[in-house]
């Protein structure tokens, strides 16, 4: 039975980060997955395809305009649903991956709003015992109010 400490963190919201997207972080992201795409490195080509403009790669959303710690990516709240588990018993947790839903493209010069949700917390029994499933879905917005990514990652707790 999952603990009523970890039950209570389901839906709770954390705190707003702000990410910029700037051209030249969208081309070195680029290069250091080694995409060649000419959509996330010319401009001319880019101005003239559909998109109007340089675009980010699938799962880049820019920087945070304030870093609170060395990983900006690792949230407060992703901290509290490990440290709350951790507490209940289930203090090894493994990444078990992270799945985007894509709906706008990304392009230089946006600002995001990305906001972390606890999107479901659940106990499950496997060969070797318990263990516990956490997902945080985080939500990203641009400067439009258009939602244009949806993150969901999940932490496995045993």
């Amino acid at each position: 039975m999952l603990p009523q400490e970890a039950t209570q963190l389901i839906g709770k919201a954390g705190e707003t980060v702000i990410l910029e997207v700037e051209k030249g972080a969208i081309k070195k992201f680029a290069d250091a997955i080694g995409d060649r795409n000419p959509l996330y490195w010319d401009e001319e080509y880019a101005r003239n395809s559909r998109y109007g403009s340089i675009v980010a790669p699938p799962g880049f959303f820019g920087w945070p305009t304030k870093w609170k710690r060395a990983m900006p990516f690792f949230s407060e709240l992703r901290q509290e649903v490990i440290d709350t588990i951790t507490k209940a018993g289930y203090s090894r947790v493994l990444d078990g991956g992270i799945e985007f839903d894509f709906f706008q493209p990304v392009r230089a010069g946006d600002t995001l709003a990305s906001v972390p949700r606890v999107a479901s917390i659940q106990e499950r029994e496997t060969k070797s015992g318990k263990m516990i499933l956490s997902i945080v879905e985080t939500t990203y917005t641009n400067q439009n109010g258009d939602i244009v990514a949806k993150a969901h990652q999940t932490l496995i707790h045993r």
